[in-house]
């Protein structure tokens, strides 16, 4: 599904030297189903239009603050549909209720949020309005994820029994905030700005959501370690939990920052009655199947026989490899998609983009976590 003209799309934060500003600009535009007209790059006005030319849009249309842009932007013929959101983490909560206020369409970066309750409350004013909330998490839409979920929901493992998912950086790994520090580095390190847990908010969101996307599982409950490797850090940089999920499930939830020699090592290992789905971001196109009684299979994104809809989801042949890019661009699509078919009146089969839904799980999760090391590790139920 595509629209004759490409949805207009506003970016908030993510200027052009921006790494993840690049990412999600490249993403939106990938399928020519978004266009970025439009943004607030700086909160000094000659450096946001400044930006936007740089970036080759109107330079009228750098906007200096997001009420600016939401009220100039809404007086335009050619005015603004959505934003994307990927400013300080502080800043998502309000910049979404402003857009959704506004009638707009929102994707946002992770966490939505500073609290459940707030996620909560973006839910409510996303299903008012009717409006799509999508949440960027990219590595719940590489093609072999989404096809372990659709593995796992046919019952090929048969009922899940446990859940492991780990995500080990090292950008944490020294005590950099003992030096001069980048502008991107001090607001993480500002709890009040990075969010409850400042390591849940960079990468241990993206795990929780993968382990339970993927699984078809919420989290029930958790006991969890939550603090630092690094000596007298005052941020976290590590989580470790068990888990419960519905149905009986158990699972182990492992990420850090602060592992010296992790190179965004993600890996997901689902086990169930009858064997185990096996899926590291080392070899994003490949999947391991392992039945009892069977020939371990390994499967590739480009195999003869995938489904339609997992086939879609690459963009170039078997033996050529894709990325986060492209995981990111499905994202951005689907949520596109979403947005098309609410204005043409057409029915979507299923939403496979995160939503808000996602997030208020999310926001759950970490405050129970939070709640449950408070507790020396007591298991702390959810919502």
């Amino acid at each position: 599904m595509q629209s004759i003209q490409p949805l207009r799309l506003a970016i908030i934060g993510g200027g052009p030297t921006s790494w993840i500003g690049g990412m999600h600009r490249r993403a939106a535009q990938f399928d020519g189903v978004w266009q970025v007209v439009a943004g607030v790059f700086s909160s000094k006005a000659d450096r946001s239009r400044d930006a936007a030319a740089s970036m080759g849009l109107d330079p009228v249309r750098g906007y200096a603050d997001v009420a600016s842009m939401i009220a100039a932007e809404k007086l335009r013929e050619d005015g603004i549909d959505a934003v994307a959101i990927m400013s300080p983490n502080d800043t998502h909560y309000p910049y979404c209720v402003a857009a959704l206020d506004a009638g707009l369409d929102v994707i946002c970066d992770k966490p939505v949020s500073t609290t459940a309750a707030e996620a909560r409350d973006l839910a409510s004013r996303a299903q008012a309005k009717n409006r799509v909330l999508c949440v960027t998490h990219g590595y719940s839409a590489y093609p072999m994820t989404r096809y372990a979920r659709q593995l796992i929901a046919d019952g090929a493992i048969g009922p899940v029994r446990m859940v492991q998912v780990e995500y080990i950086q090292s950008g944490l790994a020294k005590p950099i905030e003992q030096g001069t520090m980048t502008d991107s580095q001090r607001w993480k390190f500002d709890a009040s700005r990075s969010g409850l847990a400042l390591v849940f908010s960079a990468i241990g969101c993206h795990a929780q959501h993968l382990a339970c996307n993927v699984s078809g599982l919420n989290i029930t409950a958790v006991s969890a370690d939550v603090g630092a490797l690094m000596p007298d850090r005052t941020v976290v940089d590590t989580i470790l939990a068990n888990l419960r999920f519905e149905g009986g499930a158990r699972g182990q939830y492992t990420i850090t920052q602060a592992a010296a020699g992790g190179e965004n090592d993600i890996r997901l290992r689902i086990y169930g009655e009858r064997g185990l789905i096996d899926w590291s971001h080392r070899q994003a196109g490949y999947l391991q199947l392992n039945i009892e009684g069977e020939t371990a299979r390994t499967i590739g994104r480009g195999d003869v026989g995938l489904l339609p809809e997992i086939v879609r989801l690459s963009r170039t042949p078997r033996g050529h490899p894709e990325g986060l890019a492209e995981a990111f661009a499905n994202v951005y699509r689907e949520a596109a998609e979403a947005i098309i078919a609410r204005r043409t009146d057409q029915v979507v089969a299923t939403t496979n983009y995160p939503s808000i839904t996602d997030a208020v799980h999310t926001m759950d999760f970490i405050e129970a976590c939070l709640a449950s090391h408070g507790r020396n590790g007591e298991w702390t139920y959810l919502g």
